[in-house]
């Protein structure tokens, strides 16, 4: 009998918790929007973070909430953009694809050593010493860019440059987020004319340091006005849509080739 009491008073006590816990969960309950699952599910799944979101569920729950739009994922492209309006049951917004470029022309060739470096191989370590270029906002060939890269997109040139891959890149940013001296920036694909240096010394100084570097001459400036102009002893590209392509010549007679035409990567 002594055992029996204390048996029939802790499952009574257990059945009054459970029933509290029962009564809490329904009382507390959150509803969850079936869609977030069903985006969520569309997205690609990478969780790479391009998007701001810790991943795509995060993504997908600030879609439903109206926070971001429906093309606001870079990996997903236009194919899943539209995929995700569909669900939402509105209409698709335009998508606009991105690419990362290289705005830097500093081979081994034609930026000037100032010394050989022993530290860390990494981009971020050698630019708190200054590298070993003497150009100070040129390409420190190291790769943090490359290694970022969750698509294998990039890839070091041996001329100690990166490289994009155009048709892996998803513009996830990560490249430029690893970049020490901000060379990458991702440029949607249509845009034909970029800068390819960063250096905002004076032209006699930058030439010095690298054979590639823009010498503020003006030119590409005097070719076309109202797309380019000259910043802090840089050209600068203010708004692309306006190069007509009868000035696309013009603007390439640069001396240094440090503005002109993309390339398309092999």
């Amino acid at each position: 009998m002594e055992i029996l009491i204390p048996i029939i008073t802790m499952g009574f006590l257990g059945f009054l918790f459970s029933v509290g816990l029962v009564f809490a969960y329904k009382k507390l309950k959150v509803e969850v929007d079936p869609r977030i699952e069903i985006i969520a599910e569309a997205l690609p799944q990478s969780n790479c973070g391009a998007c701001g979101f810790a991943g795509c569920q995060a993504m997908a729950e600030a879609m439903i909430k109206g926070k971001v739009s429906t093309n606001s994922c870079p990996v997903g492209g236009e194919e899943i953009a539209n995929k995700i309006a569909q669900i939402l049951g509105v209409k698709a917004e335009e998508y606009v694809k991105k690419i990362a470029r290289v705005h830097c022309r500093g081979t081994f060739q034609a930026a000037k050593e100032r010394g050989s470096y022993h530290g860390l191989l990494t981009c971020i370590a050698s630019d708190l010493i200054g590298g070993n270029k003497q150009c100070t906002y040129g390409c420190l060939s190291l790769g943090d860019c490359v290694r970022a890269c969750p698509f294998d997109a990039m890839f070091m040139g041996e001329d100690g440059l990166p490289y994009v891959r155009e048709d892996r890149c998803t513009a996830c940013g990560k490249c430029v987020e690893a970049c020490p001296r901000n060379i990458m920036e991702l440029h949607p694909v249509s845009e034909e004319i970029i800068v390819f240096c960063r250096s905002i010394d004076r032209g006699p100084v930058a030439k010095k340091v690298c054979d590639n570097a823009c010498i503020a001459c003006g030119i590409c400036a005097r070719a076309c006005p109202e797309a380019i102009i000259m910043e802090n002893y840089l050209a600068k590209i203010v708004d692309p849509t306006k190069i007509a392509k009868e000035k696309i010549p013009e603007i390439e007679k640069c001396p240094t080739g440090a503005i002109g035409r993309i390339k398309k990567n092999d």
